[in-house]
């Protein structure tokens, strides 16, 4: 995939998947629905939230990732799209991650996901209320899954729990 960039209308295909997969799973719009696919794209991509997308590999490569996902990532557009999406959950949670994301894989969407997430540097990061969805292609076959999330708070690794 390549960078999302004005010359490429941010993505305008893709973000119409996460569009449309979103809605019909939620029945809410992930951006104004009266947007041009163009508008969009860009209104996505440097939107004040995180969305971020996986592929549907056995170990999943992360596909997509606005503005706001890389600077909390710490990640630069060519290192993102080389990640397994495992790698946004320090090892501990990544158990906990798998199972939210079967049962995101069997019924659709969840909306109430939370947990401890590390950038690229270490840092880690406490998200709650996250949404993550099923996306299907044009043909609604399944091929992959997003996430979305506008609330997320940072703490030390010394700490004993992350915040609630």
């Amino acid at each position: 995939m390549i960078a999302p960039y004005p010359a490429n209308h941010y993505g305008v295909e893709h973000t119409e998947r996460l569009r449309r997969s979103f809605h019909a799973l939620t029945g809410r719009d992930l951006l104004d629905p009266t947007l041009s696919p163009e508008a969009a794209a860009d209104a996505l991509f440097h939107a004040p939230f995180v969305v971020l997308s996986h592929n549907a590999d056995p170990d999943p490569i992360l596909t997509y990732g606005n503005q706001t996902a890389l600077e909390l990532f710490e990640l630069a557009w060519e290192e993102l799209i080389q990640m397994p999406s495992r790698l946004t959950a320090a090892a501990p949670d990544r158990a906990e991650r798998a199972r939210r994301l079967a049962r995101v894989a069997t019924q659709g969407f969840i909306a109430d996901y939370a947990g401890v997430r590390i950038a690229r540097t270490g840092k880690r990061f406490w998200i709650e209320r996250a949404t993550v969805w099923n996306l299907t292609d044009d043909q609604g076959q399944p091929c992959g899954q997003a996430a979305t999330f506008r609330t997320w708070r940072y703490w030390a690794d010394a700490a004993p729990e992350p915040p609630r």
